[in-house]
């Protein structure tokens, strides 16, 4: 027996209210988390959002030891960074407050955010789909924190000190704006954790037969070079950054390539009994 729905009787517009008080909850989550982070300004500006302007950053020491330990000189280990970070607008930093405050509710609120989502569409699932499903919102809130690790502590640093040490010309000094280096640091980690999601979309679209094994396996290679292009998106054009994002992705589409598999095979399995 595949169980039953239990949404079945609710009509077009009981789903759209049942939808708007889950929207209202997940975006009022966020607002919450938004306003502690407003709060705490000192934490989020000086320690996490300029975290990467410091030569002193993990990144920066564990890079320049490694340099120094083939014997390669790199800009990893200067003492400090060649730019200064300025606002130019009257409202640029109280409006960079406010956002960054809110993205930063977004992060740290996504857990909640993902379990209303989950909330909305389990009712739609069999007993079983709910049941194969449990830890969903675990595991997509552990890729999702994952990834952003990864983009803050990966991709930040590495697009930094690319750009940061760029120069055409010695008459050029780089005094970057306040909106540019905070968007740096947040599409980095946004974009990073939303990638990470690979494999819970994989799981998704094998589940209403829009993806299989087989498909991922025969273009493996066009993946390959999409998740390149990804790669060049969210890091400076050098290869060595390229590769160091591109390694991970690779390794979640072989693991989503595994995650569709399952999937059906416990779907041809249900059906033969």
């Amino acid at each position: 027996m595949m169980g039953k729905r239990t949404n079945d009787e609710m009509s077009f517009l009981d789903h759209l209210e049942d939808l708007r008080w889950h929207l209202i909850r997940a975006t009022t989550s966020i607002l919450i988390a938004a306003s502690v982070a407003f709060i705490f300004k000192d934490f989020i500006w000086n320690v996490i959002i300029f975290g990467p302007r410091s030569m002193d950053f993990p990144t920066y020491s564990w890079l320049c030891n490694m340099g120094n330990l083939i014997g390669i000189e790199t800009t990893f280990c200067a003492e400090e960074f060649p730019f200064i970070i300025q606002n130019r607008t009257v409202a640029g930093q109280f409006s960079a407050h406010i956002w960054t405050s809110i993205y930063a509710g977004f992060i740290v609120a996504f857990p909640y955010v993902i379990f209303q989502f989950w909330s909305f569409i389990s009712p739609g699932l069999y007993d079983n789909e709910r049941k194969s499903a449990r830890g969903f919102i675990f595991i997509s809130s552990f890729l999702f924190f994952l990834g952003v690790l990864f983009g803050y502590y990966v991709i930040t640093p590495l697009s930094l000190n690319f750009l940061a040490n760029y120069t055409v010309s010695t008459e050029i000094s780089n005094e970057f704006d306040l909106d540019s280096y905070i968007a740096l640091v947040r599409s980095s980690s946004l974009a990073s954790g939303l990638v990470f999601e690979l494999p819970i979309i994989i799981y998704f679209l094998t589940k209403i037969g829009l993806v299989t094994p087989q498909f991922l396996r025969k273009y493996r290679k066009f993946a390959l070079v999409f998740v390149l292009i990804i790669s060049a998106i969210i890091t400076p054009p050098d290869i060595a950054s390229q590769v160091i994002v591109a390694i991970p992705i690779l390794i979640l589409y072989q693991i989503s390539i595994y995650i569709s598999a399952v999937v059906v095979r416990n779907q041809k399995r249900k059906k033969h009994v």
